[in-house]
């Protein structure tokens, strides 16, 4: 079947949410049957709900407000948090004897162009559970003005990912974005003006995913399949040796290092890039450290690449430069002339769609970029389980398949267990009086909250047993 080819649009227009307690209803009715037939989750464990319990209570009695800040490994954790918030919190309050006030639930961030890969239905369904859309690249007047009115005034607290996309480790947290810390300020802000007295809190909340036995005929089979798409022969004996992790983590590096001399090859001939070699940077007795530069040099080659299509500067951090780019793209691709009731000749439509299509094209290179960034040389060596082989491989499987041209979501490599912990809430109000005192001081408040909330989720960490 040939692939649609893309269309230029008008502009991406803003999802308005639209929280429907039937629809939320009959989501958390599925969710049981749905985490263990299509993410092959059994069960959930969760640490440390009795504080959402006091918060939701304060919150429906007007003494709080509270954001939810949960870490982001995979595409799984909205699930996990729905779980949290419509059934473990009100378990936990049952158990205590206390009856919370409807609907024990949350408003939560997502990224605008979700429903773009997703299908067109995902934006009013999210809007039916309280979605709020955010389109990343930019400052959205619109998406930031609604978050702030939940923030302050809905019976619901939001939950958001301060890591900002999805960082496919369960034992890392990626740096965080000052998005959460500034929600939270604005919202005190607005409390202060309306001469409101709750006190405003952020409540960390860390996921782990946990494998019920440790699938290494599973990590074993995918990393022939990887393998065999680069090139490279098969290693797979067709048993376990007896120390899996002893065997497979040389095979996993030579996949690396395959993979990364593939890309660089593509880089260099067909976009004249200057890539180092490796002989010019390996040192003899740290290997991981080459392929980490190696990394860079080459998410630079490919963010650079999409800038000069764009005409961006390429300034920023990595994941800053991507937002910038996609933005970029969109701009191209659903354009503000381009409105309703706008006519287009055919050959104004032709011109249209080939631009976006082009667009379409350069962004590959900022997709994979996103994905390049999770990946790390020493995840696996600092502790290889299997938790750790196996969300590596899958990363490494998702830059593979972009590069195969076949994108598509790479399935668990065996039943899992997730451990949520919630830790304890930050109260905000602590950081206010240096928030107020001018410009400067506000902002580095906002890095003190943002910083003291990365500890906090990097303390819900716990270490994979090894197996």
């Amino acid at each position: 079947m040939t692939k649609p080819q893309l269309r230029a649009g008008p502009p991406l227009a803003f999802i308005p949410p639209a929280f429907n307690p039937w629809v939320q209803r009959a989501t958390c009715l599925a969710l049981p049957f749905w985490l263990r037939t299509q993410l092959a989750i059994d069960r959930i464990e969760t640490r440390g709900v009795d504080s959402l319990v006091d918060l939701y209570q304060d919150l429906a009695a007007g003494r709080a407000r509270f954001l939810l800040a949960f870490r982001h490994p995979t595409l799984d954790d909205p699930f996990c948090m729905l779980h949290l918030v419509t059934q473990a919190v009100p378990a936990a309050a049952r158990r205590r004897g206390i009856s919370l006030k409807a609907p024990v639930h949350s408003h939560f961030i997502y990224d605008r162009g979700i429903p773009l890969w997703a299908g067109q239905w995902v934006g009013p369904f999210f809007a039916a559970l309280g979605g709020i859309p955010i389109q990343r690249g930019k400052a959205d007047r619109v998406g930031l003005k609604v978050a702030r009115e939940a923030v302050v005034n809905s019976p619901m607290p939001l939950a958001l990912a301060p890591e900002g996309g999805i960082n496919g480790y369960s034992e890392q947290v990626n740096p965080l974005e000052p998005g959460v810390a500034q929600l939270a300020f604005w919202g005190l802000e607005d409390l202060h003006a309306a001469g409101r007295a709750e006190a405003m809190y952020i409540v960390p909340v860390g996921l782990q995913y946990r494998f019920h036995q440790p699938p290494w005929a599973a990590i074993d089979r995918m990393l022939s399949q990887l393998e065999q798409d680069c090139g490279r022969p098969a290693e797979s004996r067709g048993s376990l040796p007896a120390d899996p992790a002893q065997v497979f983590y040389p095979r996993l590096r030579a996949l690396g290092e395959q993979a990364l001399g593939l890309m660089e090859q593509f880089y260099s001939r067909f976009y004249r890039a200057d890539l180092p070699r490796p002989a010019d940077l390996e040192p003899a007795d740290r290997p991981n450290q080459v392929i980490g530069q190696r990394l860079r040099a080459l998410m630079e080659t490919a963010l650079t690449v999409a800038e000069q299509f764009f005409g961006l500067p390429g300034r920023g951090t990595p994941t800053e430069r991507c937002r910038q780019l996609e933005q970029a793209g969109w701009n191209w691709m659903y354009r503000e002339e381009l409105k309703p009731p706008i006519t287009l000749s055919p050959v104004e439509r032709g011109l249209a769609d080939r631009i976006a299509q082009e667009a379409d094209l350069r962004l590959w290179h900022m997709h994979l970029v996103e994905k390049l960034l999770s990946i790390t040389g020493d995840y696996v060596l600092a502790n290889p389980s299997a938790e750790r082989f196996a969300e590596t491989l899958v990363l490494v499987g998702q830059v593979l398949a972009d590069l195969k041209g076949t994108p598509k979501p790479i399935p668990p490599l065996g039943r899992r267990w997730v451990q949520m912990t919630v830790a304890p809430p930050i109260r905000v109000n602590d950081y206010w009086p240096q928030y107020q005192e001018n410009r400067r001081a506000a902002r580095q408040a906002i890095l003190d909250l943002t910083q003291d909330l990365a500890t906090a989720l990097q303390e819900t960490i716990t270490a994979t047993p090894q197996s």
